[in-house]
């Protein structure tokens, strides 16, 4: 079925709102104020300002380059291909090229006309604030992004259960039938997530900074460290005393990713697993000596785990986006 989506809705209505007011104004090239609002709709609310003020910008460059080259050597066509050459590199040393189409329209309008007259300048600065405010005026509405950003945080977090749940239960029966797609799949949602979030900041003006992009950002940091523990994991095969502790201890951590400050209480209490690991008679075998320094080192891994969650901050400083482990 064909799906209509706003940004096509508000292109649609807006192009006709423009050319509906050039043409109830009285104005020469009127159509042309649809295209600078067609080009002005953007996906978010910061784009669509930055590509109207590129527009802007160039319309006016483009307007003193065409009375210069216009009036000092002709209306001619090679004067417009002479006049680009020139125009083009400025609009990218301006850093306005987006401009370049619109302000080409421009051109070609005075061009067309023949003459230089304040009339016409006046013509073609309408054009270009009609259109540019009409699309300002449709890009107001942005629907919000919230719900979905809370239903990827949702899946992240049911995802790092779910492979920590493997990951404990490898460790008390050497299970290995799991096949990992978990892994990919959180991979895969963090980077749709990531992206979101950054629209979610370009629709709000006055935000640099956004806690959810934090949020992803610090779990895809903690996914990192969960791929690079795995072949840790599965490398065990020798059952020791300390492996069900390490066990216990990841299994209470995958209950705990949930909202609520519970990083700092699993530092400590892994700070105390530690010290209770040095008080444990020596390994006896090699096999053992072997296990005991590869769960050390686990245990090592997952204390950077959960001081990457403990550092997370939301950049407004008025409250945390969540407080997962």
């Amino acid at each position: 079925m064909l799906k209509i989506g706003y940004r096509t809705a508000k292109t649609a209505i807006g192009t006709a709102l423009s050319i509906f007011i050039a043409q109830l104004a009285g104005l020469n090239n009127f159509a042309s104020a649809g295209i600078i609002t067609i080009l002005c709709v953007q996906v978010t609310k910061k784009r669509s300002l930055k590509a109207a003020w590129a527009r802007f910008v160039a319309c006016v460059v483009a307007m003193l380059f065409s009375y210069i080259f216009f009036q000092g050597i002709g209306y001619y066509p090679f004067t417009v291909g002479l006049m680009l050459l020139f125009f083009i590199p400025t609009t990218v040393w301006l850093k306005v090229n987006e401009g370049i189409a619109t302000s080409s329209v421009i051109i070609l309008h005075l061009y067309a006309a023949g003459k230089f007259t304040w009339s016409i300048i006046f013509n073609e600065l309408l054009l270009l604030v009609i259109g540019i405010s009409v699309a300002l005026l449709m890009n107001m509405y942005m629907p919000s992004v919230e719900k979905q950003l809370k239903e990827y945080q949702r899946i992240v977090e049911d995802l790092f259960r779910i492979i920590l749940k493997e990951i404990v239960r490898y460790l008390r029966t050497n299970e290995t039938d799991w096949d990992g797609k978990e892994l990919m799949l959180a991979g895969d949602i963090l980077q749709q997530a990531k992206l979101l979030a950054v629209r979610n900041v370009e629709n709000h003006v006055l935000r640099n900074e956004d806690g959810y992009y934090h949020y992803f950002l610090m779990r895809e940091k903690q996914l990192e460290i969960i791929e690079r523990v795995l072949p840790l994991v599965t490398s065990l095969t020798y059952t020791v005393e300390q492996r069900n502790i390490v066990a216990d201890f990841i299994d209470k951590l995958s209950d705990a990713v949930h909202p609520g400050n519970t990083a700092y209480r699993f530092l400590r209490e892994l700070q105390n697993m530690k010290k209770r690991f040095e008080t444990m008679p020596l390994p006896k075998t090699r096999e053992e000596f072997e296990e005991r320094a590869a769960l050390l080192h686990l245990v090592k891994e997952l204390e950077q785990y959960l001081i990457i969650k403990s550092q997370f901050r939301d950049p407004k400083e008025k409250k945390r986006l969540s407080h997962d482990t």
